[in-house]
């Protein structure tokens, strides 16, 4: 694979990942199961806000090396290191005569009590999002300089942040792609000031954008992706700017689904791949090599990403969860257990079998 070194000892040919790629692979690894505790805090914290008796918090999957029971629950540490649960009272199938007698049951609970309780798993990605965009500011980047284009001849380059640009005396702070693509488009033509951050310095350059671009280019011939950027505001606001980029982050996410769907439809390439843990991991390692700022602002939106996933309302997922509770509350009466039990195994069992075939073809990729 890239970047590995190989060694030949007199005992024979010993391949070695160099300790980079380990380290980054380990804090890739780290971080994915960190994401998954925190879901699971989530609900966690929420089942015990609503009075409902957490039975086991556990870290990984079993069979459990240890536990120790701190009140009414069990903290475990499993073998399996690929995830983490929580274990509600009365959420078990098994047991429907205690979930009718025990208030402190999760099935005893209101509909929208047991919503937010579902929900809280997922609202914990959005809040990891949020305090890694508050602690790293992004800014619009460059991402794609094209030969010959006003961006090249004026001297842009790849990995620049633009900040500002000024019209005419009038001056424009950026903050998202879309009203910096606006702001190109309108002034096409024109002579338009762009600041600058390259590295720790910021630079003025003046551009005039196309009023007639080549077939695939835009006015100025650049690509404009999400990149970290150096702090130009004070500190108090990082918290309303990571607000803002998270759910700015998360609208773009579901505007590129909803043109795949719709390019599904009319039988367009999509360009989507769709990628498993091994997928990510190769991806983390590449981000890695950018710097920690990168790696952050990539944990970022692979937080955004498992929360919208995990909203999908596909039974065994959350949002298949807070399906059956939409269902529950238009019935006024919950489906049977041995219904939803069945149909969350058969699409467990789609999910399984899912994550093999990207499994499979991520690691075909590396080779």
């Amino acid at each position: 694979m890239p970047g590995e070194s190989c060694n030949l000892p007199a005992d024979g040919p010993k391949i070695q990942l160099p300790h980079f790629m380990v380290f980054t692979i380990f804090i890739a690894f780290f971080s994915l199961i960190s994401l998954i505790i925190l879901h699971e805090f989530g609900h966690f914290i929420l089942a015990k806000k609503f009075g409902v008796k957490v039975e086991e918090f556990g870290i990984g999957i079993p069979p459990k090396i240890f536990g120790k029971k701190i009140g009414e629950t069990i903290y475990s540490l499993n073998l399996l290191p690929f995830g983490a649960f929580v274990k509600l009272y009365g959420e078990d199938a098994e047991r429907p005569e205690e979930r009718i007698k025990n208030l402190r049951s999760f099935s005893q609970k209101t509909i929208w009590q047991r919503a937010l309780i579902i929900f809280g798993g997922v609202v914990s990605f959005w809040i990891i999002s949020f305090l890694v965009l508050s602690f790293v500011p992004t800014g619009v980047a460059i991402s794609v300089v094209q030969n010959n284009s006003p961006a090249a001849i004026a001297g842009l380059g790849q990995g620049d942040i633009i900040e500002k640009i000024k019209v005419n005396g009038v001056e424009y702070l950026i903050f998202t792609i879309e009203e910096t693509q606006k702001i190109i488009q309108k002034n096409r033509g024109k002579e338009i000031d762009l600041v600058i951050q390259r590295g720790k310095k910021r630079i003025n350059l003046l551009v005039i954008p196309r009023v007639s671009p080549p077939p695939g280019e835009g006015a100025l011939g650049i690509g404009l992706s999400y990149g970290p950027a150096q702090r130009s505001y004070p500190l108090y606001q990082a918290p309303a700017r990571g607000f803002l980029r998270t759910v700015e982050f998360t609208f773009e996410v579901l505007k590129g689904w909803g043109r795949a769907i719709f390019n599904a439809i009319k039988g367009v390439p999509t360009g989507v791949q769709v990628m498993g843990l091994v997928g990510i991991f190769s991806l983390f390692v590449e981000i890695a090599k950018l710097g920690s700022s990168y790696f952050l602002l990539f944990l970022a939106l692979i937080s955004i990403y498992i929360a919208l996933f995990n909203l999908l309302p596909i039974p065994a997922l959350d949002g298949g969860k807070l399906l059956f509770l939409g269902i529950e509350a238009i019935r006024k009466k919950p489906i049977p257990q041995k219904i939803e039990k069945r149909i969350n195994a058969f699409f467990f069992t789609l999910l399984i079998f899912l994550m093999i075939w990207v499994t499979i073809k991520d690691i075909a990729q590396l080779f």
